[in-house]
């Protein structure tokens, strides 16, 4: 069941890759934004959702949760994420980051309640956090045009099409009945915005263009950790496979 799943999404994937490769030559004032303009109209729509919706339910949550309770709630969903980071290390090769996150799952899931402690962290054990649009990047896929997603916020054509596959293979979306995923989908949600407060305090006084400071972070974000800090061109120019080091 599960070989026919992933056989299902690689074949769907493989109808996008032209889309992913016609994206990744689109030309415009901004080689890395050609469609700014669109993309500053959604970022703008963004926020406006973030400034009605999410940052309230943010601020009520950390004023209504204690703090220790809010750690182990994180805990919890990024035991969740340590899952499919597991997965797709394996998928880039990285056999001891693989090994490390399905240590950090065992560890934290047996002896952590379910994850609700980070055993793992206090043990010394390394997370490192993978998803379907690093795996593709790490083996070649190219980048292509920025994109800023309704809702979902900054993107690549890339990572936009590693989005699906994120989300099947997510493992919270295996909980059962419907109502249950979907009340644990908004906590993360929320969980994940409160921890953003003070950044986005911070961004919204410091930044003269936040729209390209944001755009800017994140390209470089990415890169950083698809290869590990190092150029795509140094890579390329070397011949070797990116070196396993650092998250």
């Amino acid at each position: 069941m599960m070989f026919s799943t992933l056989g299902q999404l690689l074949s769907r994937w493989l109808l996008l890759l032209p889309l992913v490769m016609l994206g990744a030559c689109a030309t415009g004032p901004n080689p890395v934004d050609p469609y700014e303009s669109w993309n500053r109209k959604v970022a703008t729509f963004n926020e406006r959702v973030d400034s009605v919706v999410l940052q309230p339910a943010a601020i009520a949550y950390r004023q209504a949760v204690p703090p220790l309770a809010r750690t182990g709630v994180n805990n919890f969903f990024n035991n969740f994420n340590d899952v499919w980071s597991t997965a797709n290390n394996v998928f880039q090769l990285r056999l001891v980051n693989a090994a490390e996150s399905w240590m950090r799952v065992s560890v934290n899931t047996v002896f952590g309640l379910g994850g609700l402690l980070d055993i793992a962290t206090e043990l010394g054990i390394e997370r490192h956090r993978e998803d379907f649009g690093k795996t593709l990047g790490r083996w070649g896929v190219p980048t292509g045009p920025y994109m800023v997603l309704p809702l979902l916020g900054p993107s690549t054509v890339r990572d936009t099409v590693g989005m699906p596959v994120d989300y099947m293979l997510d493992p919270l979306s295996a909980i059962d009945p419907a109502s249950a995923e979907t009340a644990f989908a908004v906590l993360r949600v929320i969980d994940a915005r409160s921890n953003l407060l003070r950044a986005s305090s911070v961004l919204d006084q410091a930044a003269l263009d936040k729209y390209s400071f944001t755009r800017d972070a994140y390209l470089q974000r990415r890169e950083s950790q698809i290869y590990r800090g190092r150029r795509a061109q140094e890579d390329e120019s070397d011949g070797d496979i990116p070196p396993e080091e650092g998250r």
